[in-house]
């Protein structure tokens, strides 16, 4: 191999050193364990000495190398630098010679007078200018000498390998700042981060599935890092090699030389023995070269290997530890399954019980409203606690969103937990006739958030004024918008017809026929209204005040005596039962004369709808 070629392969090798020390950070930021630490602190400490050694190697060789160069090319630097050492010396005698003349000349012009004073100073210029000349001749011919003998001796071509294998040393700061040192290498700055937390986290004792997850991948990615970390190692401890045999190969057969020389026959010849003596010599110094490249890459082999079982060791406890957690995930993932289908299986038990045991619908629509909520809150909760790593984050976390979803959302929560009022046992459901806001109607529709209803006409029949009506679940809250319904299973209402007579009137005769009317219209769905009356008492709690029949009050007026009948209407037919009434009034003022009007003309007869009761 030539020179070149030595040199070419040296520096890859250093390169190659180099790139492999600096795998450590890779290592170190992947530091989670103590007993990690331990066996980074053991890996930095041998990557230091390998290091120190490749450049030991190095230097070595770097002397060998231009201890061969210098004796190949030493005839031709030597008689060049020679050539150059006699022009210097001559161009320096040439100066001292013009340096005397000019001093005589000098010495000559402070006697001179006349005529030979002008000659002198001429003379002196000439020679001034001549010294002038000789002086920068010889100044660059020895800056040419002394860059032939710097590169003689410093070496250009691969005679110039020591300054790269420095400035390469350099770039490994606080592994080789002190070459003298090198058996004994300082701990790295790095060294001093250790007994901080690393760039991984700590093992936790109670993993969710999320965490075991992204924990599985990431140790998946620490031992990709180890193993690219052993593949270095093994390339590194490769090119040693490749670098050691030859130098091994030297060794060998200097001995064997060596062996040689001392296995000759004795002589008393003293040019012979100086001769042997010489090439023993020789063969001790070439031997002590060689030697010295050889130790170190020894010693890094065997420091490579350590190296190597230190990746080996890490990686298998890596390995564990993925399987430990692989077999923790996949019983999580199997409890998580098992408790899913525990909880869909009691949901689907709850459902067929519902339709078993439950009859009346709306209680069975409220149940499974209650069931689905039940079941996906439940759901939610196993989930949550399931895939999350740390209770208590997961309970900031829940408080901070439920905050913010109570200020950014009250209004649809208010409406929400009304809506568990209004599908209550004295709630509303469809078909009710309800009065909301003053809006009489029936209920098309109950929804989470808001109801509808169908805006029935005033007085009270079943016609649909053409237009629905949404209300926000959350009207139940209002103080002010009241919600009234009608009783289950009932549907009627109070309405009352007034009349007013002069003062001089008889009031009972008054009282008496107008009541008899109203009471006559109203015997015919007396049993209607019993019916609705008793229903009623079976809904509620408490027995109702009075009973479903018509009354009347009379109250002074300034124009004379009013006369107020009040009566209950089926609501199917309020509107039939009003117009029937108020016809039998007319016709009762218009053929009895003894019902004296307060005025004169239309009687005053006002008919007023009164659904609350």
């Amino acid at each position: 191999m030539s020179p070149a070629q030595k040199t070419e392969a040296l520096l890859q090798y250093l390169n190659q050193t180099v790139s492999w020390y600096r795998q450590l950070d890779l290592q170190r930021q992947m530091v989670a364990e103590p007993d990690e630490r331990l066996a980074l602190n053991d890996n930095q400490r041998i990557a230091n000495q390998v290091v120190s050694f490749s450049f030991e190697f190095a230097r070595a060789e770097a002397e060998t190398l231009e201890r061969a160069e210098a004796g190949s090319r030493g005839e031709a630097g030597s008689s060049r630098y020679q050539a150059l050492r006699r022009m210097a010396a001559k161009l320096d005698q040439q100066v001292r010679t013009n340096q005397q003349e000019l001093q005589s000349l000098r010495q000559k012009l402070t006697e001179a007078t006349g005529g030979q004073r002008a000659s002198l100073q001429a003379r002196i210029a000439q020679t001034q200018s001549g010294l002038e000349l000789a002086q920068v001749r010889r100044d660059s011919i020895r800056t040419i000498a002394e860059f032939v003998s710097g590169s003689s001796a410093a070496g250009l071509g691969a005679a110039g390998i020591r300054e790269k294998i420095e400035a390469l040393a350099r770039s490994v700061p606080g592994v080789l700042e002190n070459p003298s040192t090198k058996q004994e290498s300082p701990a790295a700055p790095g060294e001093q981060a250790y007994s901080a937390p690393a760039g991984g986290t700590s093992k936790s004792t109670a993993y969710g599935v999320w965490a075991l997850t992204a924990d599985i991948f990431a140790l998946s990615g620490r031992i990709r890092t180890v193993q690219n970390a052993i593949q270095a190692t093994d390339a590194l401890s490769q090119t040693s090699r490749e670098l050691r045999t030859p130098l091994v190969n030297t060794l060998r057969e200097l001995s064997k030389r060596g062996d040689e020389l001392a296995g000759q026959t004795d002589t008393t010849d003293e040019i012979v023995l100086v001769q042997e003596k010489a090439m023993l010599d020789a063969l001790t110094a070439q031997f002590k070269r060689t030697a010295a490249s050889v130790l170190p890459l020894s010693k890094q082999t065997i420091l490579l290997g350590l190296y190597k079982k230190n990746l080996a060791n890490w990686r298998d406890a890596l390995e564990t530890r993925r399987a430990t957690e692989l077999r923790s995930l996949l019983a999580r993932l199997t409890a998580l399954i098992l408790i899913l289908a525990v909880i869909i299986g009691g949901a689907a038990l709850w459902r067929r019980a519902i339709f078993s045991h439950v009859r009346d619908a709306r209680r069975r629509y409220q149940y499974l409203l209650l069931r689905k909520i039940v079941f996906w809150i439940v759901i939610a909760i196993v989930l949550v606690f399931s895939f999350s790593s740390e209770l208590s984050s997961v309970a900031t976390f829940a408080g901070l969103l439920t905050a913010g979803v109570a200020v950014a959302l009250q209004n649809v929560i208010l409406s929400v937990v009304a809506y568990f009022f209004l599908i209550g046992r004295y709630g509303i459901r469809v078909g009710d006739r309800v009065q909301v806001a003053g809006i009489t109607g029936e209920v098309l529709d109950i929804g989470l958030v808001r109801f509808h209803v169908l805006e029935l006409v005033s007085g009270g029949e079943k016609t649909a004024s053409g237009r629905v009506v949404a209300f926000s679940n959350a009207v139940v809250f209002q103080p002010n918008a009241g919600l009234f319904k009608q009783i289950p299973g009932t549907s009627f209402g109070w309405h009352e017809v007034t009349l007013t007579v002069s003062a001089d009137s008889d009031y009972r005769l008054a009282e008496e026929r107008l009541r008899g009317v109203v009471s006559g219209i109203f015997s015919q769905y007396r049993d209607e209204m019993q019916k609705q009356y008793h229903h009623m008492e079976k809904t509620l709690t408490t027995a109702p005040a009075g009973t479903l029949e018509p009354t009347s009050r009379l109250r002074l007026v300034p124009s004379g005596l009013e006369v107020t009948i009040r009566y209950p209407v089926d609501l199917v037919h309020a509107s039939e039962i009003d117009d029937r009434v108020t016809r039998e009034l007319l016709n009762v003022i218009d053929s009895d004369p003894r019902l004296k009007l307060a005025v004169s003309g239309k009687p005053p007869l006002r008919l007023r709808t009164d659904p609350s009761g």
